[in-house]
């Protein structure tokens, strides 16, 4: 890591830009037809560049696809952190904050949340490390906001999420609990499942909080 008050070497920068355009046309047409439509090739076009010569920067579509999905769970997990930011006298305060900033992002990154939660590769696995990491951050945010509240809802770190899996606590039980739901209710809006069936979003998810925020009560 470069000292302090210096800059990177200009090829690192260079490759570090070439990368971020790169994945912004990818989102482009993530957002356009899905994991489906994700093409080095067509990406090489848009930049003006042949696409072997992209094969510099990500050494395939699947490693490509692998760095938008860690992107997705990083910026999902910053904006639930962020929410936690605002001033909550509790946990059932925090859960609501919680559960508003992971529906808000789902809905406003639709395919991006769906890139989470479905294999967009052949061979996918889901359990190699980085992307386990950052789905471990996730259950970080909401185990922080179950611990004790002189934390604040203090995000536990990757081991610490571990340990509380391996003892299998209270706390993560409900956590799995809490996401399992909110996932749940968030896949099926997104979808369109309550649109299709006329149902009104914004108060059945005030409903599924409140049980949410019952059963944290229940547990404390």
């Amino acid at each position: 890591m470069p000292a302090a008050g210096t800059r990177k070497p200009m090829r690192e920068r260079f490759r570090e830009q070439v990368r971020e355009e790169v994945k912004s046309a990818a989102l482009d047409q993530l957002a356009a037809g899905g994991a489906q439509a994700i093409s080095i090739n067509a990406i090489a076009k848009q930049l003006g560049v042949s696409g072997p010569a992209l094969y510099r920067y990500f050494s395939s579509r699947d490693e490509l696809l692998n760095v938008l999905v860690i992107d997705a769970y990083h910026d999902l997990r910053d904006a639930m952190a962020r929410a936690l930011d605002a001033d909550a006298p509790d946990a059932e305060a925090r859960i609501r904050l919680l559960a508003a900033a992971y529906r808000g992002w789902a809905r406003e990154e639709p395919h991006r949340y769906e890139l989470l939660f479905k294999a967009p590769f052949p061979g996918y696995d889901a359990h190699a490390k980085p992307l386990a990491d950052a789905a471990r951050a996730l259950m970080g945010v909401v185990l922080g906001v179950l611990h004790d509240p002189e934390t604040a809802g203090k995000p536990y770190d990757n081991e610490e999420v571990l340990d509380a899996r391996r003892a299998n606590t209270e706390n993560h039980q409900l956590a799995v609990a809490l996401w399992s739901r909110l996932h749940g209710f968030v896949s099926l809006e997104i979808g369109g499942g309550f649109t299709a069936m006329g149902l009104d979003a914004d108060a059945l998810f005030e409903t599924e909080v409140q049980v949410l925020t019952d059963r944290v009560r229940r547990a404390g």
